[in-house]
């Protein structure tokens, strides 16, 4: 029996601008996530910028050149329909070259159409209107559609976005687990477990990697104070990340 290997999916590079300070070398380098992952024995690693697939051509060439498989995806903003100001986040993940056309497809529209407070987001409408057999789907942990739902407590919101993103991914869809320090996780893993076995749904485990070690991690919350308009001292600002 083959040993299990974790694989990281959810990786910002510094392509995601306002939450990840990861280089992305074509020539993995000291300090570099490649060469992390080759040092951890890792057979793959995932690159999944938000909403950026800039990173993409680097990352691949960088694992090609260390005998690890490249995969390609991105953190979308999903449009929160009944409140603007909170989107949902998702995971899309291409299986292959017409998985990738259509996360360009997606991407492009989004820029074009559909931005708002400057971010550009990606319509449930969009998703239902063509085929997305050649993408995976991760439903988002507690920033998605169904974790927001569980961590509000509106289990009959959280079965209905759960039924829907699976059928909009049949085969393909995955409910997410993750724990970072941060007290929604639990309820959020929690919840997700109970749906994983009532609509008997897979399940899988990620964790968010936005630095590469603890000690960046202040280096980490002055990019996202940069972004957000804050300064690192301010009591006041939003503490959406920790060391994990």
């Amino acid at each position: 029996m083959n040993t299990p290997a974790f694989i990281h999916l959810r990786l910002h590079s510094e392509f995601s601008v306002t939450d990840g300070i990861v280089r992305v070398s074509e020539k993995p380098k000291y300090h570099d996530a490649v060469c992390r992952a080759k040092e951890q024995k890792m057979p793959a690693l995932g690159i999944s910028d938000l909403m950026s697939l800039f990173g993409m051509v680097k990352h691949y060439k960088a694992c090609r050149e260390v005998g690890i498989k490249p995969i390609m995806g991105i953190d979308a903003w999903i449009s929160n329909e009944e409140d603007p100001d909170k989107a949902f986040r998702t995971l899309l993940i291409a299986r292959n070259r017409a998985g990738y056309g259509r996360l360009c497809e997606l991407l492009t529209r989004a820029f074009r159409t559909n931005q708002h407070r400057g971010r550009a987001e990606i319509r449930k409408e969009w998703i239902a209107e063509a085929s997305n057999a050649d993408l995976l789907c991760l439903s988002g942990a507690h920033l998605g559609e169904i974790g927001l739902a569980l961590l509000n407590n509106n289990q009959q919101a959280a079965h209905e976005a759960a039924q829907w993103w699976a059928t909009q991914f049949p085969g393909n869809f995955y409910l997410e687990l993750q724990r970072t320090g941060q007290n929604e996780c639990e309820t959020s893993i929690a919840g997700h477990l109970e749906l994983a076995q009532e609509f008997d749904l897979p399940v899988v485990a990620t964790h968010p990697v936005q630095f590469m070690d603890r000690d960046d991690f202040q280096a980490h919350e002055a990019r996202t104070c940069i972004a957000d308009g804050y300064v690192l001292a301010d009591k006041r600002r939003p503490r959406r990340f920790t060391e994990e």
